[in-house]
């Protein structure tokens, strides 16, 4: 199984709930999903299955590349903070962008203070500079929100640039795009 993870590059989204409504309003007026959840979420979980017109947000469109076949096809929205990482080879290899420092191992383990929400930021143990933890870049994508858009078994290297650049206007914050295989 695989998922394609879209998530907004900020800790705490403001109303997250509200803004995954309205991006869900907004994928299943595109018929990117169906509106009706159904049980094709990891484990039978509700999830938004393939809709109509998704080969619009598919490059190049064909139906194939979808994952139909499979019971575990659908999207499935979360909003409470989560870790969104790459679950095989994870390096967790990060730089601060100020000094270029190697901070991965520090950066996670500060997770353990990030994930109950008792802090949104990190600071650099080299330099001091201080900044929302999705601003510290990974060598590998991942991402730290209170949002995310998980996408179950679809192509993620086949979405068309313009429409992930659309879904990060709508979200109002840069994204990152995950990749999880398991």
């Amino acid at each position: 199984m695989s998922q394609f993870i879209i998530v907004p590059k900020i800790s705490s989204y403001p109303g997250p709930e509200a803004r995954a409504r309205v991006m869900l309003r907004w994928l299943i007026e595109r018929g990117v999903v169906e509106a009706q959840l159904t049980a094709c979420g990891v484990n039978g979980q509700w999830a938004h299955a393939i809709g109509p017109r998704v080969n619009e947000v598919i490059e190049p469109a064909g139906m194939a590349l979808l994952p139909y076949d499979q019971p575990c096809n659908g999207l499935q929205v979360v909003t409470k903070r989560c870790i969104y990482t790459p679950s095989e080879n994870f390096q967790g290899e990060a730089r601060c962008p100020e000094c270029r420092a190697k901070i991965g191992e520090v950066l996670l383990e500060h997770l353990e203070v990030w994930m109950p929400g008792e802090t949104d930021n990190f600071i650099c143990p080299e330099c001091g500079h201080e900044d929302d933890i999705n601003g510290f870049p990974f060598e590998q994508a991942c991402a730290f929100s209170d949002l995310g858009f998980i996408f179950n078994n679809w192509p993620g290297a086949f979405f068309r640039r313009r429409f992930l650049d659309e879904f990060a206007e709508r979200l109002g914050f840069p994204i990152e795009c995950v990749q999880v295989s398991t």
